[in-house]
């Protein structure tokens, strides 16, 4: 069974998914295989730089039935509660529909709009239906209290903007057929329907509706506060600062002793300060500055090789309470250092694409609470989004054209050009739970070119071995001397920060 997902967020990034469970301790591992005619290696994109600009993560609680007829059923029973917990109710709900209503669209825009244009209607209206029936069931338990009265205001209001100008998105992005005009006139109406409730409400003023610009920040202000709620924190730090003094101390302290030595011996062999002397010693100083920064970041390297570079606690924004522990690794790796999984993945690829490649690989790992969650939650949705902007900006450019004769059976002589575009493709290799007995390995065979992603496909997967073929990994990474990683352990940040 598949315990992740990575799909196309939008033009140039990635969205990995998973969920983890109270009390569980996850492992997750990717590998970039990138051409090295891309041009991108750690000089020209550094690990510290990709991290802090090009990897964004949100956490947040997670529950079943993400469908929109399911939806309803998880949080009707717990609205009549205290403030909080009405609070942080409302806006998970709100947030589960969100996350139910892109599903489902995306599941429908997926639906062909050629011979299959009759199911994309059937399923869009049927969707919408199960807009509003959730709607209407939210607005009637609409509470009497009139504190928490503005809190339902704004998530209603949210709710029904969202909802409309998702239909309203799905029916600019389908052509008009006359066949289904009777479709499309159900889903305005339901979108008019929508407009015209909250304009009942007084939800938004005349000024704002009147200004797209003033609505859509406004909504966008609304989303945050739902999120405010529901998206963990999280606090951040950089491993090994206190090292980082002691490495520049130590390597100081080197280079000076080799650099006194030479001053001594200097000294020796010319007694009296002479041109020739200060020559020497001026040398000498002007190699002690050239070499010490390699050294230290040499001497820096080998210390903190194979340590995480990144910790992070995740906080829930309502209890405050620390939900998880995370520590995260990138860095650039070699192919031999790659586990026998992937190689064997990336093994499996056409003679052609077998290319030299810069490997840049992705770590985090995960210990989830087990008693810390809020009643009725048991699991922790996480997704990381990798943007591939920072590696498109290194790419060509399309060069050149392709001629093609056109209808060479005919006298009249055509010739047609067309502009070719750089095409790259990259290699990605998930593993998750990796060096554990339920290990799963997966490759992603992405294409792109500089302006964006031109196609993302599953390539292949390695999913928990068992028997004989367990037995026979085991064997070759004890031959390999392939060492299993330590469990998570959460105290040893301390230990890692010293």
């Amino acid at each position: 069974m598949r315990k992740f997902q990575l799909t196309q967020e939008d033009k140039l990034s990635l969205k990995f998914n998973h969920q983890m469970s109270k009390g569980e301790q996850r492992r997750i591992d990717v590998y970039f295989s990138l051409p090295k005619e891309m041009g991108i290696n750690r000089k020209t994109l550094s690990e510290e730089d990709y991290y802090n600009a090009g990897i964004k993560s949100r956490r947040a609680y997670f529950t079943d039935g993400l469908h929109l007829p399911l939806l309803h059923t998880r949080f009707a029973t717990r609205m009549n509660r205290s403030a909080l917990e009405y609070q942080s109710n409302l806006n998970q709900f709100a947030y589960q529909y969100i996350t139910a209503l892109d599903t489902d669209i995306n599941e429908t825009m997926n639906i062909d709009d050629g011979e299959h244009l009759a199911d994309y209607y059937h399923a869009a209206i049927d969707m919408a239906e199960h807009c509003l029936t959730i709607l209407n069931k939210n607005r009637t338990n609409m509470p009497s209290n009139p504190k928490l009265l503005p809190l339902f205001a704004n998530v209603d209001n949210y709710l029904s903007w969202y909802t409309e100008q998702s239909i309203l998105g799905m029916l600019a992005n389908r052509p008009r057929h006359s066949e289904f005009s009777d479709s499309r006139t159900a889903l305005l109406n339901i979108c008019n329907q929508e407009n015209k409730y909250r304009a009942e409400k007084a939800y938004n003023s005349t000024a704002t509706i009147n200004d797209a610009n003033r609505i859509a920040n406004k909504m966008r202000l609304l989303r945050r506060l739902i999120e405010y709620a529901v998206i963990f924190k999280s606090e951040s730090q950089e491993l090994g600062n206190i090292t980082r003094k002691f490495v520049t101390g130590i390597a100081t302290a080197i280079i000076m002793a080799i650099v006194l030595v030479l001053i001594i011996k200097t000294q020796g062999a010319l007694s009296n300060i002479t041109s020739l002397m200060i020559f020497v010693l001026s040398v000498i100083y002007g190699v002690r500055e050239v070499f010490k920064e390699d050294f230290k970041k040499i001497l820096w390297d080998w210390i903190r090789k194979g340590k995480p570079k990144w910790a992070r606690t995740v906080i829930d924004s309502l209890s405050k309470s620390e939900i998880a522990w995370q520590r995260i690794w990138l860095d650039y790796t070699k192919a031999e250092k790659l586990p026998i999984q992937a190689q064997e993945l990336l093994a499996k690829r056409h003679t052609q694409n077998k290319q030299s490649a810069e490997l840049l690989h992705y770590r985090i790992e995960t210990k989830v609470s087990k008693a810390k969650f809020q009643a009725g939650y048991d699991t922790l949705d996480e997704t990381i989004i990798f943007s591939l902007r920072h590696f498109s900006r290194y790419l060509e450019r399309g060069r050149g054209k392709v001629y093609e004769q056109i209808d060479p059976s005919s006298n009249r002589e055509k010739i047609q050009s067309t502009v070719i575009e750089r095409r790259y493709q990259i290699n990605i290799v998930i593993a998750l739970n990796q060096d554990s007995y339920f290990e799963q390995f997966e490759r992603y065979r992405l294409t792109m070119n500089r302006t964006g992603i031109i196609s993302l496909e599953s390539a292949g997967e390695s999913e928990s071995p068992d028997g004989k073929q367990q037995e026979r990994y085991s064997t070759l990474k004890n031959l390999l001397h392939l060492k299993r990683r330590p469990k998570i352990n959460v105290h040893s940040y301390e230990e890692d920060e010293n």
